[in-house]
């Protein structure tokens, strides 16, 4: 723990500064002079940890704790404490120690929290909650193999290790589910938010010299499982993206079990909808699978009256029916669980929630229930400036607005689709020997489909700007799938590829849409995401343009 005598903060001194420890040339209450640093967030929690990178020591102890009050300095006078230095401590620990303490504090342990890509050596200590299958990939490099694991230390934090080729080989059989690991010698990087499955601003690389050893008698350490809440009405910008969301809300109906029947191998499956709802006035369905929907769905049947409140972990976010939610393997279902969100949520429900209609999160792509009402396509309607000009929407969450605009250009050079699993719409990759994998699915299938995801210019009086567009919108708006456009391509020509895209341009289109911020090589840009399209109507526009010109005084 640090301290400039005002604020403390948690802090990691350089690894060649531990001879300054050991030889007691920098003990308790001693000062250091920082020359260079950074500080990292730590996941989940409001604190930050501070990493020094390159310090000097000023002073060896402080005969007395010094704090700063204002522009006084009040000193606390010291206990008599006779400094020792972090070896002797460390000795004296050791020989006090049960024998079977003694293996794991010769070892220093970091918490996922505190590494960075610019650390030296480290090593954790964390349980696999989360293995992969090792799959084989082919690019332009050639083929190789590739798995991941899921990681989470004993606060709870969570970082996603990738192994390619050797490294995948050497630790895939040594990774076991469950089980407790050492690791040593990997390294870091800024994780890709579009692919990154949990909540961490790093990812970690291990290769063939990175060290793996299980730690054994560590049954006991079960990582607490931390939770970050998404409210009902911002699922939005989770659609189809990779990153996992954890709800909270107030249980309303649960149905029947049904038996599902999975196109890829022709397996039935359980499946059960419950629905829930939180103080965004809204409601969403969220698809339970498998065990969750016989076993924890049947408790939750014999619960709805009583409108429990309903943690669920690692949930993922689709388009099917406009919004769909639903569990995955990793999924967790919690009752009635002990947070403060509970009992928000409880107090909420009880004043307010109970006796209001809310309506489903679903009916919300074209329109956006209020406290005021119903907000239609035509409401929080700005112009392109209004969005292009201001660089610091969408930094904090994500903001949604209506605008009135042209399709002015698509680029036929860019990648204008994707090949997706016909099962759940999830990118897949071409198969060792033949088809597609699904690493979603965890499966090969013999066909695929092809999906949009694109931009696309669009132009109004006030200026223009590049839409991201799904596969959805972007069908309205050209007017044939993914894979009739590529059929025109590879069959009639380019000339007539272009054309069709040619036809989509100059039509105006009522927009739906999302403003945040994206990371794109280490560089932070706003990224404008269509959610919902409508062609213009003729006399909604002439109402829209009525109730405008009626909020104008005249003086």
């Amino acid at each position: 723990m640090a301290s400039d005598g005002k604020k403390k903060i948690k802090a990691m001194l350089p690894t060649p500064f531990a001879a300054e420890i050991n030889s007691g040339n920098l003990q308790n209450l001693g000062l250091i002079r920082i020359l260079d640093y950074t500080c990292n967030t730590i996941p989940n929690q409001p604190d930050k940890a501070l990493i020094v990178t390159k310090c000097e020591v000023v002073s060896r102890a402080l005969q007395s704790e010094i704090k700063i009050n204002d522009d006084a300095i009040l000193i606390k006078p010291k206990q008599e404490i006779i400094p020792k230095s972090a070896a002797q401590i460390m000795h004296e620990q050791r020989i006090n120690a049960a024998p079977a303490a003694r293996t794991s504090m010769t070892r220093r342990v970091h918490p996922l929290c505190s590494l960075n890509p610019y650390q030296g050596i480290w090593t954790i200590k964390v349980r696999v909650t989360n293995k992969g299958n090792l799959r084989t990939y082919r690019n332009a490099k050639g083929e190789g193999q590739v798995f991941n694991v899921e990681l989470t230390d004993e606060e709870g934090t969570q970082i996603q290790a990738t192994m390619f080729n050797e490294a995948a080989n050497k630790f895939y059989p040594k990774f076991d589910l469950g089980k407790v690991y050492y690791i040593s010698k990997g390294t870091l990087k800024l994780a890709n938010k579009q692919f990154k499955t949990v909540p961490n601003d790093y990812e970690m690389t291990l290769n063939e010299n990175s060290i793996v050893e299980e730690a054994d008698g560590e049954s006991a350490f079960i990582p607490e499982t931390k939770y970050n809440f998404v409210k009902i009405d911002q699922l939005g910008s989770y659609v189809n993206g990779r990153e996992l969301v954890d709800v909270i809300g107030v249980l309303q109906n649960v149905s029947q079990t049904l038996s599902v029947r999975r196109k890829s191998d022709n397996e039935t499956i359980p499946k059960r909808d419950i629905t829930i709802a939180d103080d965004s006035n809204l409601t969403v369905s969220v698809s339970l699978w498998n065990d969750l929907a016989t076993i924890t769905g049947q408790e939750l049947l014999d619960l709805v009256d009583k409108a429990p409140v309903i943690a669920i972990k690692a949930l993922k976010v689709g388009d099917f029916q406009g919004i769909s939610v639903s569990t995955v393997s990793k999924s967790i279902v919690q009752i009635n669980p002990d947070f403060p969100e509970t009992k928000k949520l409880r107090s909420w429900y009880a004043s307010k929630g109970e006796g209001v209609t809310m309506a489903p999160l679903s009916s919300t792509l074209s329109s956006i229930s209020t406290k005021a009402g119903q907000r239609s396509m035509y409401s929080d309607r700005v112009f392109l400036s209004h969005i292009t000009n201001d660089q610091t929407l969408g930094h904090e969450k994500p903001v949604f607005f209506s605008i009135k605009a042209y399709v002015s250009h698509i680029k036929p050079d860019q990648t204008l689709w994707y090949r997706a699993c016909k099962t759940c719409n999830k990118k897949v990759t071409d198969a060792v020997e033949s088809g597609y994998w699904c690493e979603a699915c965890q499966k090969n299938d013999d066909q695929s489909s092809l999906r949009y995801i694109m931009v696309m210019k669009v132009s109004d009086s006030s200026g223009e700007a590049w839409l991201s567009v799904f596969n959805e919108h972007a069908e309205k708006i050209i007017g044939c799938t993914a894979d009739e456009l590529d059929k025109i391509k590879s069959e009639e020509g380019d000339e007539k590829f272009h054309l069709k895209l040619k036809e989509a341009t100059w039509i105006p289109h009522i927009f739906r849409v999302s403003v945040a911020m994206s990371e794109y090589m280490n560089e932070r840009r706003q990224r404008i995401t269509v959610r919902a399209e409508a062609p213009v109507d003729c006399s909604g526009e002439m109402r829209y343009m009525l109730e405008e010109i009626s909020k104008i005084s005249v003086h």
